[in-house]
């Protein structure tokens, strides 16, 4: 089963990719390893979520933002690749948080991405990690997702 009609099964819908807010591209393909820029919570052109873990926003939230990201991040890998069927596995997620000051969860929120990438790639989808907490991020995104992704 292509993992396009996988997602279709689960619900799980890609959006468009997103525009790059400054000077980037979102996506660079090199060999046959693609590296998106980090991506932030949005949704049709808006942030979904906003604000610090662990003062503003809850783990679950922000669990739900980093999902997003990772969808955002995928979007940008079918722009590249022509389809998901062309991704042979997801080599690295890194994961920024933007934390409340004593806010040690960060693993937690990442793993919306993680579980997300599970579900949709299985054992494909089992990928290297950091969960990083930061003081800011741009927009006041809670989270902020990249990838670096192995075509076949």
């Amino acid at each position: 089963m292509s993992l396009e009609k996988r997602m279709q099964e689960l619900g799980i819908v890609l959006p468009e990719p997103p525009k790059p807010v400054a000077a980037y591209v979102p996506g660079v393909l090199v060999d046959k390893y693609i590296y998106t820029a980090g991506q932030i919570p949005f949704v049709n052109g808006e942030l979904k979520y906003k604000g610090k873990v662990g003062r503003d926003i809850s783990v679950e939230e922000a669990y739900e933002a980093a999902r997003i990201c990772a969808l955002n991040c995928l979007s940008i890998v079918k722009a590249l690749a022509g389809s998901l069927d062309n991704v042979e596995k997801i080599v690295k997620v890194v994961g920024f948080v933007n934390s409340a000051e004593g806010f040690n969860q960060q693993p937690k929120v990442v793993n919306g991405a993680s579980e997300l990438l599970d579900q949709i790639f299985g054992e494909a989808g089992a990928h290297a990690r950091s969960a990083v907490g930061v003081n800011e991020l741009p927009m006041d995104a809670p989270c902020e997702i990249e990838m670096i992704v192995k075509l076949k």
